[in-house]
């Protein structure tokens, strides 16, 4: 039964999580088009509003109801009954239509929330496959609801730690590069820099994106010629890390937690590759 709504919603936005065999958007979509989902016993499509006080119900064939549940263990970082932070690794998506993704291991990871529009577990903004750090996730509908409306507003406030090649001619600075035709800002910090036999300078950066576009911290470094150390996609010819991953960190959220009112600001710390250049130049 759906709980009280403070106003109507599309089933195809509230509807994201609630049943375990469809845990993302694009599933709910494809289970709304193929006439799985009843409201109030009355088959609902991509058009159908929910008020609150709707009995949902989801029937689909029994052969697609398999438990074919993802084992994969997960470092919490915080949780509470509305979300919960958790560290992403490299090498792992974290949405899609793969098997092996964050989102497929969130339930087992995760307390289940006791609130009444509890859901499975969803994270809230991506990180790229290689990138590793805190991601934020949401475990009730409302959360969930919160937390998007949070980043689309832009008032969610994300850091990253990288290490960038070459000599940077500025210690700080903005970058403002369009992506895909796209305003694009990202603004950035050296720390440390260090010298280095094969690379000339590593540079130890801190960046703050004030947009959020594809692969944009990468393509904004790359973009003024220091591209991050161990970006295969777009390093310098000549200059690629092999073995060793990307070394781009999201390192801090700083947020308002949408129902208790307190300000959040959660580190991951930084990975030991990081650590190890700045002791010691191995390169």
């Amino acid at each position: 039964m759906v709980p009280a709504l403070p106003s109507p919603i599309r089933l195809q936005e509230y509807g994201v999580g609630i049943f375990s065999l469809i845990p993302t958007k694009s599933a709910l979509k494809k289970a709304l088009k193929k006439r799985y989902i009843t409201v109030n016993d009355m088959t609902a499509t991509s058009a159908t509003f929910i008020n609150g006080g709707e009995s949902i119900k989801l029937t689909m064939p029994k052969d697609l109801d398999q438990d074919n549940r993802l084992v994969y263990a997960l470092e919490v970082l915080f949780e509470d009954e509305h979300l919960a932070l958790i560290h992403k690794p490299a090498g792992i998506l974290v949405s899609g239509n793969s098997f092996k993704t964050i989102a497929n291991a969130l339930n087992q990871n995760l307390k289940p929330s006791k609130l009444p529009d509890a859901t499975i577990p969803q994270p809230v903004h991506r990180l790229d496959y290689a990138t590793t750090g805190i991601l934020l996730v949401g475990k009730t509908s409302s959360s969930i609801r919160a937390l998007n409306k949070m980043f689309a507003d832009k008032t969610v406030e994300k850091t990253y730690h990288t290490v960038t090649i070459g000599t940077m001619a500025n210690d700080s600075g903005t970058i403002s590069l369009a992506i895909d035709d796209k305003e694009s800002q990202s603004d950035y910090k050296v720390i440390e820099s260090v010298s280095s036999v094969r690379f000339g300078q590593l540079n130890w950066v801190e960046l703050k994106p004030k947009t959020g576009r594809r692969h944009q911290l990468r393509k904004h470094l790359a973009s003024i010629g220091h591209p991050i150390l161990g970006d295969k996609d777009y390093g310098i010819e000549g200059l690629l890390l092999n073995g060793k991953g990307l070394y781009l960190h999201a390192f801090s959220l700083r947020f308002i937690h949408p129902f208790t009112g307190e300000t959040f600001l959660l580190n991951d710390k930084l990975p030991k590759k990081f650590k190890k250049i700045f002791i010691q130049d191995q390169w």
